[in-house]
């Protein structure tokens, strides 16, 4: 399975706390542990020509990993056309933390996907509320993160085809935390821990949800649906063809 792993490489340039914690970028982390579960990966971040996700790149990618904070607005809208249709046509895409507020997650979900938000080192407890669920798959009843940003709701999504954790906050907050759609013939995931001052994507537990993310978000053997004026499979009197 081809992975790639898009960043926009902002925060590790720019702020030195968290060039500590991803020297080499949070698109890094990611993409090295997947590769250690054994997916093909590699990475595009926002400053490349056409962000590092040209024709070949998408049309090369099974699943797709999106992080953004600083820039969103900087995103081509043309390239996230391009995603957009990818995903109708099967690509998987990962959508995590502040990419919430993504241009590509917020034309797939089609309202405002804003929320509440605080940075308070708390401590953030994701509560598995679907055990069944691929994507919970070696997690036991909840991952326990001793610092994290707040996310809190109400939060402005459609309501999810699964809901996957549930969140809570030291400060009293909950979120919905891991939450799949399907557009198209695409599958996506939104998984919400990893503020970039803190480690989370270098827990093991947060890598293992990751890695079973992009095997459930996995392009279906099919062909893309034919649309459009159709020819009749079986004979019509009267039907002639325009």
């Amino acid at each position: 399975m081809n992975v790639t792993v898009w960043n926009e490489f902002r925060h590790e340039k720019k702020h030195d706390a968290v060039k500590e914690i991803y020297p080499d970028g949070i698109h890094r982390v990611i993409a090295d542990a997947l590769a250690e579960h054994g997916y093909d990966v590699k990475t595009a971040t926002l400053d490349e020509p056409e962000h590092g996700l040209t024709e070949d790149v998408l049309n090369n990618t099974d699943v797709l990993l999106w992080w953004g904070h600083l820039a969103h607005d900087e995103v081509d809208d043309a390239i996230v056309e391009k995603v957009q249709k990818r995903v109708w046509e099967g690509m998987g895409l990962i959508v995590l933390h502040s990419a919430h507020f993504s241009k590509i997650f917020k034309h797939l979900m089609g309202t405002g996907c804003d929320l509440k938000w605080r940075e308070a080192n708390e401590r953030e407890r994701l509560w598995v509320v679907d055990p069944s669920h691929p994507i919970a798959d070696g997690i036991g009843e909840y991952i326990e993160l001793e610092e994290e940003e707040m996310y809190g709701e109400h939060f402005d999504i459609p309501a999810p085809d699964e809901l996957i954790f549930l969140s809570w906050f030291q400060g009293g907050e909950v979120f919905r935390s891991g939450a799949t759609f399907k557009r198209g013939n695409g599958k996506i995931f939104y998984f919400r821990p990893g503020h970039e001052t803190h480690p989370t994507y270098h827990n093991k537990q947060i890598q293992q949800v990751i890695a079973n993310g992009v095997k459930w978000a996995a392009p279906t053997k099919r062909d893309y649906p034919v649309y459009g004026n159709a020819k009749p499979i079986e004979k019509l009197e009267g039907y002639k063809e325009d």
